[in-house]
């Protein structure tokens, strides 16, 4: 990932031993946050600032603070404020920062070593995405294939949200033909497919050597496109909606390229969540996967999808969901997973041969997220995992059980289907995320 450049900040009004303060906090700061910055050269305020500055860093703060108001308001990139010895912001500054805020100015005041590399990291996101990140596609004709009824409603596939994710962050999304990749993948021979693998380990159960060296393939094919692109940070594709153009699935392949190549993952080609599976993990580095919401308060609509008879009889079931996405909990790295394990295909509209995730994420508390379509909110909901429920013989063989607070706000609010899940309540540093990124949150 790309460093956020930082250009610390010092006033001119500071006496010798305020000096010497100043350049040994500095010190401490470049040692404390150097993974995650990269430190300008000290620029004294109302001067400009290096161009390649995408943030102020304030070491130090004194008096005059109160009094350049035209030339602080004349940055304009965020300020954080990191001036305790411990690499935080010293409460001694609050008043400063209410009142630089005040001043319409976007002031971060991190209050652990914790929160300030999320508001750094969230800064170096923002910077690689500006620099023309590259988000690779595979599809062909999206809505027209399986499901075309479902399909044809998502907005990640319209021109417009493809034009709009560009414009708004500067980011680039690569499309390439699904069908050619699965062709490629039926000209690579089974040899090449095991010395490919042969130090993956892959826990599998039911699946056989075919349909196990078919998804080695998908990611052999994929890779190749990767290359020849270059600098790919995403990977996605149609892959049920479009499941006649390939004789397996990517589960396998993504989990791969995330576990080999630190590239992110997206199920079904779904750029929404492709960009913010990004954003979020590359700035609060937690586990995290994406999964199908289906509220209890859905009702059949639900059930009939999953073909299962009923949710499962708990207390308060007016504010749980099943979290199931392909037949199973969802396509999660190994990595981040108490049991992974892969299984023979489930849905009925995906090869016979294909291959699906089962999978498990530790239970307790969780964070739903996602960003709206239109770019300009995320929502946020706090939950927990509760337990694994199974439905044997149905489309749900291994879902999630989720509980948050408040289920009839949720389904007036809920933005998608597909909602990201994030081990832990990490709502503190996704509003901090949101604030670099100018979001407005809606916390369900």
């Amino acid at each position: 990932m790309t460093k956020v450049k930082l250009a610390p900040l010092v006033f001119a009004e500071i006496n010798e031993r305020e000096k010497g303060e100043y350049a040994e906090q500095l010190s401490r700061l470049k040692e404390m946050y150097g993974d995650v910055a990269d430190f300008l050269e000290t620029t004294q305020v109302g001067e400009p600032l290096p161009q390649e500055a995408d943030a102020i860093v304030f070491p130090q703060m004194i008096f005059a603070a109160f009094r350049h108001d035209e030339a602080l308001k004349a940055y304009k990139v965020p300020m954080v404020v990191l001036t305790s010895r411990f690499g935080t912001v010293e409460m001694w500054d609050w008043e400063i920062v209410t009142y630089l805020r005040d001043l319409g100015l976007t002031v971060f005041s991190p209050y652990s070593i914790e929160m300030g590399k999320t508001v750094l990291r969230a800064l170096g996101v923002k910077r690689t995405l500006k620099a023309g990140a590259k988000f690779l596609v595979f599809q062909d004709s999206p809505g027209e294939g399986m499901q075309a009824y479902l399909f044809k409603k998502f907005y990640w596939w319209e021109r417009s949200a493809t034009e709009t994710m560009e414009s708004v962050f500067g980011c680039k999304l690569i499309y390439r033909s699904w069908k050619a990749c699965g062709d490629r993948a039926k000209q690579i021979s089974d040899d090449e497919a095991r010395r490919v693998s042969a130090d993956w380990n892959v826990r599998q159960e039911g699946v056989c050597e075919e349909a196990y060296l078919r998804a080695v393939k998908i990611y052999i094919a994929v890779k190749e496109v990767i290359d020849e692109v270059g600098g790919v940070e995403g990977v996605g594709s149609n892959c049920l909606n479009e499941s006649f153009n390939c004789d397996t699935t990517p589960c396998l392949a993504w989990n791969m390229l995330f576990e080999r190549d630190n590239i992110i993952w997206a199920c079904e080609g779904d750029t929404l969540s492709l960009l913010s599976t990004f954003i979020i993990y590359r700035t609060i580095e937690k586990p995290i996967m994406m999964t199908n919401l289906y509220p209890f308060l859905v009702g059949m609509a639900a059930l009939a999808h999953e073909k299962i008879d009923k949710f499962p009889d708990i207390e308060d079931p007016d504010n749980h969901a099943l979290g199931v996405h392909c037949g199973y909990f969802g396509l999660v790295p190994r990595q981040f997973c108490t049991e992974w394990t892969l299984r023979p295909k489930v849905l009925e509209i995906v090869n016979d041969k294909a291959c699906a995730v089962d999978c498990r994420m530790p239970t307790g508390p969780i964070t739903l997220a996602k960003i709206y379509p239109g770019f300009k909110k995320l929502s946020l909901i706090k939950a927990e995992l509760e337990e694994y429920v199974q439905y044997p013989g149905s489309d749900c063989r291994n879902g999630a059980l989720i509980r948050y607070r408040d289920g009839h706000k949720v389904m007036d609010n809920l933005c998608s289907h597909h909602s990201l899940i994030i081990s832990g309540d990490v709502i503190p540093q996704l509003n901090q995320l949101a604030k670099v990124f100018g979001w407005q949150v809606t916390e369900l």
